[in-house]
């Protein structure tokens, strides 16, 4: 049976409240919550650091995935690991040596996760593939919360699951941007693994059955050639 994970992303929370917010995350019946970290220059905007990781992490038992949305990522890494999440996510497009982060951030015992813009191809990620735990496509341009998917973005999706299966690779696929109740069957089709839902999650009437219903639509579909690391 094919598992699908749902990770709904607290840039679409309320900022003064992010501790029911959490609470709705938890109660809904998903295991990840997407936190993610915008630094006003990779991506136009500017959201929290470690701190607000930390505080919340205290209050919670859910798996952490950090999405850094900031130029020079190494240089924060280490304040996400001490601060408790437990995958780091970085844009290999603001990272030189991105193959030497991955590696520092397994080293810490943490999931390595590498992200791609839309306008980069999935073929970027090629040398980085046997090294990561979770790649994260964007199906929208990132900075805001609320996008329609760009639709594109799913070949890519496809791309990397065909890729994983031909190499025999066991990462993680992920997919952040304008996903809902209606798009949600599109990426699983395409390969995902983990949804990133960010307004449809928070302006749901009942936040734990659109989590039902995105896992019981991916059950109903033959599995991605789903990878055994979790």
């Amino acid at each position: 049976m094919r598992r699908v994970i749902v990770a709904p992303s607290l840039l679409s929370a309320d900022f003064a409240d992010m501790g029911s917010a959490l609470g709705r995350v938890g109660d809904s019946g998903a295991e990840w919550v997407h936190l993610d970290v915008m630094d006003g220059r990779f991506v136009p905007n500017l959201t929290f650091g470690p701190q607000m990781v930390r505080d919340l992490k205290n209050r919670s038992g859910l798996f952490f995935d950090a999405h850094l949305m900031t130029v020079e990522p190494e240089r924060l890494v280490d304040d996400f690991i001490d601060a408790g999440a437990d995958a780091i996510t970085f844009h290999v497009e603001a990272c030189v040596h991105a193959h030497r982060l991955c590696q520092r951030i397994r080293a810490a015992g943490r999931k390595a996760g590498v992200s791609i813009v839309p306008s980069t191809p999935a073929s970027a990620l090629a040398e980085l593939l046997p090294y990561v735990d979770l790649v994260l496509v964007m199906s929208v341009n990132p900075g805001f919360g609320g996008q329609k998917m760009i639709p594109e973005c799913m070949d890519k999706l496809a791309t990397l699951r065909d890729e994983r299966q031909k190499r025999g690779l066991d990462f993680l696929l992920e997919v952040d941007g304008g996903i809902n109740a209606q798009t949600a069957a599109l990426a699983l089709e395409s390969g995902a693994d983990v949804l990133v839902m960010g307004s449809a999650f928070f302006d749901a009437p009942e936040p734990a059955a659109l989590v039902a219903m995105v896992r019981k639509l991916g059950e109903s579909q033959p599995p991605a050639d789903a990878p055994k690391r979790r």
